[in-house]
């Protein structure tokens, strides 16, 4: 009996299991992906971004609506999330009115959602909302409400510097709030980012604008900056690994001090350094004292005792997070140009010579 070729070749052929869009999350909810790449993808994931409106927030909405993720962006004030509607196709980007000590409206944000994402957070302290009120309580509650209404995966940002013993109440409330996550939300990821840099930071920005500050200790303190569109994607590619119990840092590439980023900003902006003396720790918190009864943020106590805090040397954990971080100087001119003189506009761009 003949056997015709193709029957054979389909006989001997090894079992190859094909592509799908259809995968299965551990709680057993279904997501199917669809439609072309880019902007109008679905991705058939739906996370909630707490924090959205803040510096990282956007840049990680941003990243998750371009891979096709139904973004829900909790806000509190109507102009807070405006721009973040056009990051996504119609219906991609979901707003939804929310307070910090609501669990009802917690748990509406979070209904449908597969993953959540809290980068609430303040690096000062106002009437109504205290540290504790946003790291501590803040963070166990949005934790806790996941929990119970069935929330697969959680990322919980911090800092590098996070811990139970600093002297820096910033430090200490963002230790405690990892702890009362992991105590309700055990399988929660901990990602602990360097200080950021960006167009809308406070390092960068605040160095061109307000040296005096930044030369503190001398300006011999170390920090390990680290790009915010890094951290965003490394939060964004959370979602396609498996579950990643633990603690995930992400520090800067290298360790520089604030004497060298002042040089950075003088150089790159063709502004003479600053000359404005060191001024002592008593002296700088006794001003930041006084600048807590101005009704708008300046510079607060703690910020002070920040200046004096070395990041912590932790080699960090990029790759299991698929990216690599970059320098700051690659992204210097593109947060500094606008600091220039007219007359030195489109001038080559110099950087200093880095301490070995």
């Amino acid at each position: 009996m003949l056997v015709k070729p193709q029957l054979v070749r389909a006989a001997v052929a090894p079992r190859r299991r094909a592509l799908h869009d259809l995968s299965t999350l551990p709680g057993r909810k279904p997501v199917i992906s669809h439609g072309p790449p880019g902007y109008s993808a679905v991705s058939g994931h739906v996370a909630t971004v707490f924090g959205c409106t803040g510096f990282l927030g956007r840049y990680l909405v941003s990243k998750l609506a371009r891979m096709g993720t139904q973004v829900i962006v909790p806000y509190r004030e109507e102009d807070e999330k405006r721009h973040l509607k056009p990051m996504g196709d119609l219906g991609q980007i979901v707003s939804m009115e929310w307070d910090i000590r609501n669990e009802d409206q917690i748990a509406e944000c979070l209904r449908h959602s597969d993953i959540v994402y809290n980068l609430v957070g303040r690096d000062y302290e106002t009437k109504n909302f205290k540290f504790a009120d946003v790291h501590v309580a803040g963070a166990e509650r949005i934790a806790k409400v996941a929990a119970q209404v069935g929330v697969q995966r959680m990322v919980h940002v911090s800092h590098l510097n996070a811990s139970a013993t600093s002297p820096s109440q910033f430090y200490r409330t963002k230790a405690e709030g990892e702890e009362r996550v992991k105590s309700v939300f055990p399988s929660a990821t901990i990602v602990r980012p360097a200080s950021m840099f960006g167009c809308e930071d406070k390092l960068l920005n605040n160095m061109a604008m307000w040296p005096i500050w930044w030369n503190l200790n001398h300006g011999q303190t170390q920090i390990r900056p680290v790009h915010v569109i890094d951290v965003a994607q490394a939060l964004a590619n959370l979602m396609s690994i498996p579950q990643l119990p633990g603690t995930v840092s992400l520090p800067g590439p290298s360790t520089l001090n604030y004497e060298y980023l002042l040089e950075l900003v003088a150089t790159v902006t063709y502004r003479p350094p600053s000359r404005a003396p060191v001024v002592p720790k008593s002296i700088a918190l006794a001003v930041a004292r006084a600048a807590q009864m101005a009704w708008w943020p300046l510079i607060s106590p703690d910020e002070v005792e920040r200046r004096y805090i070395d990041d912590v040397k932790d080699p960090g954990h990029w790759e299991a997070v698929g990216v690599i971080p970059d320098e700051i100087e690659n992204h210097a001119i593109t947060y500094l140009r606008r600091y220039r003189l007219a007359k030195d506009f489109a001038r080559p761009v110099l950087f200093p010579m880095r301490s070995s």
